[in-house]
């Protein structure tokens, strides 16, 4: 028996409506890859799903916006607005710039340059110039400042190292007046005068001779 016809209308219920979305979705890019490679098409498709998830599929030998440019210059109809305009100009801008830096520096780095006139190897010798003069300059800034550092280290060194010799001078004089016998009790008291000092109280001194 064949397969009976399915009414086109949307299928209420969530899971089959589900299942055939997956079904018919995996049909259509098998579809648009089969006829980008049997017959050399450029081919884009996208399609969201209800969720808002995106699936696409574009021939590998173009791109998406290249097929949409291509449909908007064929259709007369205006995909892209001002904005948009000037935004894809910006970045064709950006990237020729960015084309440019990549052959100055392959320049700069002695490679490609067969094909360069004299006037443009002077101007590429006077730019490598002006950039070692810069590397010198910086490089004399970073010594100046190792040299500041340095002599400020140094210093800090010379009056670490002279308290330390103060305090090793005041130690050995102490060290030597213990070695001489000097006690400071001793000598204090006697230094004081003979009325106050205390007598000695020995019972054997106290009788009468």
């Amino acid at each position: 028996m064949g397969r009976g016809k399915i009414e086109i209308k949307r299928i209420e219920n969530q899971s089959n409506r589900q299942v055939t979305f997956s079904k018919r979705k995996n049909g259509i890019l098998k579809k648009a890859k089969e006829i980008s490679v049997l017959c050399d098409a450029e081919v884009g498709v996208v399609v969201f799903s209800s969720a808002g998830k995106l699936y696409d599929f574009c021939s590998p030998k173009t791109s998406l916006s290249r097929i949409l440019e291509k449909y908007q210059t064929n259709s007369g109809k205006i995909l892209w607005d001002e904005k948009h305009k000037s935004l894809s100009a910006e970045i064709d801008r950006i990237k020729k710039e960015n084309d440019n830096m990549q052959i100055e520096l392959r320049h700069l780095k002695g490679e490609d340059l067969n094909s360069l006139q004299p006037k443009e190897l002077i101007m590429i010798e006077e730019a490598l110039d002006n950039g070692l003069t810069s590397l010198h300059e910086k490089q004399m800034e970073h010594y100046d400042r190792l040299m500041k550092h340095g002599k400020m280290l140094e210093d800090e060194n010379k009056l670490l190292a002279f308290k330390v010799h103060q305090h090793d001078i005041a130690l050995s004089g102490s060290m030597r007046d213990l070695e001489l016998g000097y006690h400071p009790d001793r000598d204090f008291a006697a230094q004081m005068p003979i009325t106050f000092r205390v007598q000695p109280s020995h019972p054997n001194l106290q009788e009468d001779t």
